[in-house]
């Protein structure tokens, strides 16, 4: 019985090292199909000539502050991968049998958008990958989160800072209050669900998240986020 037991675990471990490598391949596949179309430098390079392109000087800290907070807040610290978020995701993946739950860095996210689409499979999570290694090999971290806060998606047809700013507010990024950066910091989570315009209460819940992962990685204290949380619409 013992010999059986051993058996099957090797056989299942074989198995799960085969499916992880065939998994790899493809990925790495894909990656080589899209970036062989066009570049990631050549990708970069489109994005920084949209209109509504700003700087990451135009971006008020507290914005980029909270964004870190709420999405990677290990960004500056880690690489391409976050591998303690990326082993929580996993083991939650797991034990929901799907893949909800991504754990992906900023990088991961910028990667996604230049090349892929929202769909959620492993192949396409391990070609995102590669592209997210690029990045972090040939941009800086100031240089990343800059092209993030350009392409990332708000809601009621806002892509980037700049649109969903002078969208949502009538008003340029260095001009927000500290409440409506903090607002606006929760929306790319689930732009539809988290828009002001659409649901205030929802926004509303999701900006108090933000303020409390920047009180919880002391961006600000606890008193200034109160202060943030009160202000009158």
């Amino acid at each position: 019985m013992f010999k059986f037991i051993k058996k099957l675990i090797l056989f299942i471990l074989v198995a799960f090292l085969v499916s992880c490598t065939f998994i790899i391949y493809q990925g790495h596949s894909m990656y080589k199909e899209v970036t062989s179309k066009q570049s990631v430098e050549k990708k970069v390079k489109n994005i920084k000539e949209y209109d509504n392109y700003i700087s990451i000087s135009e971006i008020p800290d507290t914005y980029k502050n909270a964004t870190i907070a709420i999405e990677d807040h290990r960004f500056y610290s880690h690489g391409a991968i976050d591998i303690v978020t990326t082993a929580r995701s996993f083991l939650e993946n797991l034990k929901n049998k799907e893949l909800s739950n991504g754990g992906s860095t900023i990088t991961q996210q910028v990667a996604r958008n230049m090349y892929f689409t929202q769909e959620k499979s492993f192949v396409r999570k391990v070609a995102e990958l590669f592209v997210a290694v690029e990045l972090e090999e040939k941009y800086s971290k100031d240089e990343i989160l800059e092209m993030y806060l350009n392409i990332i998606y708000f809601g009621d047809g806002y892509t980037g800072l700049k649109q969903a700013s002078y969208g949502y507010y009538r008003k340029a990024p260095s001009k927000l209050s500290l409440d409506e950066q903090t607002m606006l910091a929760g929306i790319p989570n689930a732009p539809s669900i988290y828009s002001p315009n659409v649901n205030p209460e929802l926004a509303k819940k999701r900006q108090q998240k933000v303020l409390d992962a920047m009180v919880k990685y002391g961006y600000i204290s606890k008193a200034e986020a109160n202060n943030i949380s009160n202000v009158e619409k």
